[in-house]
């Protein structure tokens, strides 16, 4: 009894011990073709900062001077020549940069919201997943809330060091406090006003709403915030949202950011 007993524990260890070494290969395999594709994207990209030109608009600006807002409006614009990499995707809707972050990818968007949570960016089954915009949002004429998804790599791709924002020492860095977005018609630059982990709920990926609904969101999004970023919200305002797992029991990291400025390309 007791040597089958062994031989049982053996069994189950041997089997729990050649599983983790699988998982390990995967994920390293996974990763390794995730880095080598954005790699080749990085290359296509020809991602260059702008000066500030004559279609440079400043958006919905407070009246209050001490507000931070007046601090970011001399950010320049990241441009992205989109041609190479639409004939790469056709789903390619925009290109994020997170400051203070690895972010740094090309944007899609689909029909659904489960294409992207298991494919690339080159269409290939990935855990990765990819960088995509919500399927109700359209990045060229933007809804109040506009929201973007991405997995919490423990590698740090994705939106893996979006848990960055949670740091003391990424806060007080206010030139982090920045979000950089270029789509095939405009250059846009986003102040983060809020970051957070909350439970799994819909509320905060809202992207349509009454004027007075807006307003509750707005009030409850700053409250949730574990920092005060110093910059009032309004009606006039336009949001763009970050979410990503923050760990597998269904809390979930988010970022908000309004709209300061924007130029037409």
């Amino acid at each position: 009894m007791k040597k089958r007993r062994k031989i049982c524990l053996f069994t189950i260890s041997l089997v729990l011990f050649l599983t983790g070494i699988f998982h390990i290969h995967t994920w390293y395999n996974n990763y390794q073709k995730i880095a080598t594709l954005n790699q080749k994207l990085q290359e296509k990209k020809k991602k260059e900062e702008k000066i500030n030109s004559s279609q440079n608009v400043l958006v919905n600006p407070p009246h209050d001077v001490s507000d931070s807002y007046w601090s970011y409006t001399n950010t320049p614009f990241l441009e992205i020549d989109f041609e190479n990499l639409i004939q790469e995707n056709k789903d390619t809707v925009a290109w994020i940069e997170v400051i203070g972050s690895n972010i740094d990818y090309p944007v899609v968007q689909t029909k659904n919201n489960t294409y992207y949570l298991s494919h690339a960016f080159d269409h290939s089954d990935s855990e990765s997943g990819w960088i995509f915009s919500d399927f109700r949002n359209n990045v060229n004429a933007l809804n109040p809330n506009t929201v973007f998804y991405g997995h919490g790599r423990i590698d740090g791709s994705m939106f893996g060091t979006l848990k960055n924002t949670l740091q003391e020492t990424w806060y007080q860095q206010k030139e982090n406090h920045i979000i950089r977005l270029s789509t095939p018609k405009e250059n846009t630059i986003w102040q983060i006003v809020s970051v957070y982990t909350i439970k799994q709920e819909s509320y905060y990926i809202t992207t349509h709403f009454t004027n007075e609904h807006f307003i509750s969101f707005l009030k409850t999004i700053q409250e949730r915030s574990i920092y005060d970023f110093n910059t009032s919200l309004n009606e006039k305002d336009k949001l763009l949202t970050l979410s990503t797992c923050q760990n597998d029991f269904g809390l979930r990291m988010v970022v908000h950011a309004k709209l300061i400025k924007k130029e037409t390309r």
